[in-house]
């Protein structure tokens, strides 16, 4: 019998009444769990929980916030294998991807354990006659997460240490389709010494999320997924008054130039396209080599290294990539290469109809591989979301860089090149939140910030790094002078300081 999927609030599993979801291993395509879907009183009864926990919260000092992060950290490092064989079952990415997506998401707890550096003020003496001034960062109060299913660890962390650490409360809503994850996380921060609903898990899907957009007792809400509901969650936040950072799709590219060190560049390609099955809003989807003779050579090598990924289990020791979290989202992609077959791109590598012994239910989809697909396909403008890469040749340097810059999405992208000059215009020029310069995945570490431009983000903070820190509390200066016995009358001017 599949397992119940609970919420966490106040310190404890609680299973609701009502509406259940079903929970799917990927690999076997049979149902795991079942996973409890939040009405907008179960949300509600996690917020009022959050919210009597706030004050006491808040008051902790940043020290003792960062203690607690700290040993949970030394969890999170102790049980990485247990965290990762958890996420592997319910999205179906590979071990050793598990494990990466979780160190990842440790690097940014490591940043939030300086929460007493990074919470610093600023002071100003004698700003005037005998008049200071000093600046405070403060909690926002309850804050919430509402996180994609392609990373169930590393997305939320990239969010609640940084608002824990600054003493706001957190309301968490993972994905539906992975949810297990998220139980362990709370668990573990109690069992570092994080007070009882301080931290609240509440499964569910539009109507959890509506009700966190809604509720007047959430101050701010971070969101990654599409774009569309990025859009969504962005404006409604703010018609209710919240701050918001949403980060939606992508669509990167990578230029190689003819000078690139050929074997490197699709090396790169490879883990940045296939990895996690195309499934991060980071990976490469769209190569652009530079000049047929580049584009030839880059075929020639990139071709048989798609053919020979070794797509298994996530479980497999040996595999490369796994299979794709559901059967709807197979069925997506596979019409997304129908697609791409219909607008008359070459199809050099096919993944459709891939079937793996004793794994013949899973949602495995083999590496795909698309060359000359040109600016108007629906595979070059859309995010396909899965182990399909395009390659879009260009003329030049200029053609290549004019693709990137007029795209709708401006999330990540990187150039292979030995040359300094084209590679500084590129960083310096290119419409893009995030640029690699030989470096297929430009995330950036924990104490830097994540986020992208034009329609891969709504609202005016990244994530994590000292971004994070600015959207999960609030700036307040405070201006005093202390009696002298000096005296001068009432002034009714505007003040200045003369």
């Amino acid at each position: 019998m599949p397992k119940l999927i609970p919420h966490h609030i106040n310190g404890a599993q609680v299973e609701t009444q009502g509406r259940r979801g079903a929970v799917y291993n990927p690999a076997t395509g049979e149902q795991s769990g079942s996973v409890c879907l939040a009405s907008t009183a179960d949300v509600n009864a996690a917020i009022s929980v959050a919210k009597k926990a706030f004050p006491a919260w808040g008051m902790t000092t940043p020290l003792r916030r960062a203690r607690i992060l700290n040993k949970f950290l030394r969890i999170l490092e102790e049980r990485t294998d247990e965290l990762a064989a958890i996420i592997t079952a319910e999205h179906g990415k590979v071990l050793s991807d598990a494990k990466g997506e979780i160190q990842r998401g440790m690097e940014v707890v490591e940043f939030a354990t300086a929460a007493p550096q990074l919470l610093k003020g600023e002071v100003t003496e004698n700003v005037g006659t005998r008049v200071d001034s000093h600046s405070l960062r403060q909690p926002l109060g309850v804050v919430a997460g509402i996180t994609p299913f392609n990373f169930p660890t590393m997305v939320p962390m990239w969010m609640f240490p940084v608002a824990l650490a600054a003493g706001n409360c957190f309301i968490l809503k993972p994905s539906e389709r992975d949810p297990s994850a998220s139980l362990l996380l709370a668990a573990w921060l109690e069992e570092a010494g994080l007070p009882p609903g301080v931290f609240n898990v509440v499964q569910g899907d539009k109507e959890a999320v509506d009700a966190i957009l809604h509720s007047p007792d959430i101050s701010a809400v971070s969101f990654v997924g599409s774009t569309p509901i990025a859009r969504y969650i962005y404006e409604t936040a703010a018609r209710t008054g919240k701050r918001c950072q949403a980060l939606g799709g992508a669509k990167n590219h990578m230029i190689i130039m003819p000078d690139a060190d050929l074997d490197q560049a699709v090396d790169a390609l490879m883990g940045a396209a296939y990895g996690s099955a195309g499934e991060r809003c980071m990976a490469i989807s769209v190569a652009v080599p530079i000049g047929e003779k580049t584009a030839d050579a880059l075929m020639a090598k990139l071709e048989p290294k798609v053919r020979a990924l070794k797509v298994a289990p996530g479980t497999d020791p040996e595999a490369e990539m796994g299979p794709l979290v559901t059967k709807q989202h197979y069925d997506k992609v596979k019409g997304y290469i129908d697609a791409g077959v219909a607008e008359g791109a070459k199809l050099v590598v096919d993944g459709r109809g891939l079937k793996l012994q004793g794994y013949e239910n899973g949602y495995f989809l083999g590496g795909t591989l698309f060359d000359n697909v040109t600016t108007d396909m629906k595979i070059y403008k859309e995010e396909i979301f899965g182990p399909v890469l395009a390659v879009a040749r260009a003329d030049s340097y200029d053609t290549a860089a004019r693709m990137i810059n007029e795209h709708e999405f401006g999330n990540g992208t990187a150039i292979f090149t030995r040359d300094g000059d084209a590679a500084r215009e590129f960083a310096h020029q290119i419409q893009v939140g995030m640029v690699g310069i030989n470096v297929p995945i430009p995330v950036p570490m924990a104490f830097h910030s994540f986020g992208g431009w034009k329609s891969s983000l709504f609202g005016d903070h990244h994530m994590h790094g000292p971004e994070g820190i600015r959207f999960y509390t609030k700036l307040k200066t405070i201006t005093s002078r202390w009696p002298t016995g000096i005296r001068s009358g009432a002034d009714f001017v505007m003040p200045t300081m003369k």
